[in-house]
């Protein structure tokens, strides 16, 4: 555990402050350079989720760092040092009675987008925006609701045009194309709900009701309408799982998908000169460049085979 040689009069948030302040002007850590996430300061210094969250914002206020989402918190140019005058003299009080319940729900999703939604909590949401820590339970009574408006609020940042594509298949990709962009912009969304118990949130079912009425109208029953509907949607929600999941596993152990993989590349060589899977063997075998996961080519190829699979079923010439 890091030892922080501060006064120990200092609350414990102004200590990891005042050690990132001395970092930064040392220049240990550079401009661009990632802070830890919120969860890595909470378990280096032995503090409270809410309480790194703390000292993350008051670094923010100070301009010496700036969130970005899917990247975390980064080291400020030089420049954009200096806190602006309103933000010095902004008391909690003040920022208190400027608390909306949309400014609440808007920091959360950019928490979540920046550290991912085991990081976010209403401590935390309310250290954020600089208010006493029940202050946000007046807007919101829980982190489940938080999370639930979250999700509604980010489901509606995209819409569709009142002049629909001409044909069902162009209008169910550009549905499928449309919640693609969104599990990118906030990878957290694909972690809530299952098939069995869906998200019910009115700017999800915006989305839900243009796949489903764009394939209404081909003389598919009610259940098997609604079967596509469902494969559909799985196939846009099972790849976005592994955003998250990816920017998960990189802040736990530090390693880049890349790193990662070449770290195991010993138990790689094992398994492939094991002879116990020769297909296995053969194709990575073939590999002249190594392998590269792209999500986005396999969310479009699965996509197109999905499609190319479903049109005789939707145009009549096959049962589902």
């Amino acid at each position: 555990m890091t030892q922080i040689t501060h006064p120990s009069g200092d609350p414990p948030y102004l200590r990891i402050v005042g050690e990132f302040r001395r970092r930064i002007a040392a220049g240990e850590l550079a401009p661009g350079d990632r802070l830890p996430s919120t969860r890595r300061i909470a378990e280096e210094w032995g503090v409270a989720l809410a309480t790194a969250t703390k000292a993350l914002t008051t670094l923010r206020l100070e301009g010496l760092v700036e969130a970005l989402p899917r990247v975390g918190t980064i080291v400020a140019e030089p420049a954009a040092a200096a806190p602006a005058p309103a933000a010095r003299q902004q008391t909690p009080r003040t920022r208190e009675q400027e608390l909306t319940l949309d400014r609440i729900v808007r920091t959360a999703v950019e928490m979540a987008d920046a550290e991912g939604l085991t990081a976010l909590s209403m401590r935390g949401v309310a250290a954020r925006l600089g208010v006493a820590p029940m202050s946000t339970y007046r807007y919101v009574p829980s982190k489940e609701e938080l999370v639930l408006l979250m999700a509604d609020a980010a489901f509606g940042e995209e819409s569709y045009p009142a002049d629909a594509p001409e044909g069902w298949r162009p209008r169910v990709e550009l549905g499928a194309r449309t919640m693609w962009r969104l599990y990118r912009r906030h990878p957290w969304l694909a972690q809530l709900g299952s098939l069995s118990r869906p998200l019910l949130v009115p700017r999800l079912l915006v989305h839900g009701e243009w796949i489903l009425a764009a394939l209404d109208g081909h003389g598919l029953a009610p259940t098997e309408l609604f079967d596509i509907h469902v494969l559909i949607y799985s196939h846009v929600q099972g790849l976005a799982v592994h955003l998250e999941r990816e920017a998960h596993a990189e802040a736990a152990t530090g390693q880049s998908e890349d790193q990662w993989m070449d770290s195991r590349a010993p138990d790689l060589r094992a398994l492939s000169e094991s002879g116990r899977f020769p297909a296995f063997t053969k194709v990575v075998g073939g590999f002249e460049n190594g392998y590269d996961l792209d999500l986005d080519a396999l969310f479009e190829r699965g996509l197109r085979a999905l499609l190319d699979g479903l049109t005789p079923v939707v145009e009549g010439g096959a049962p589902a």
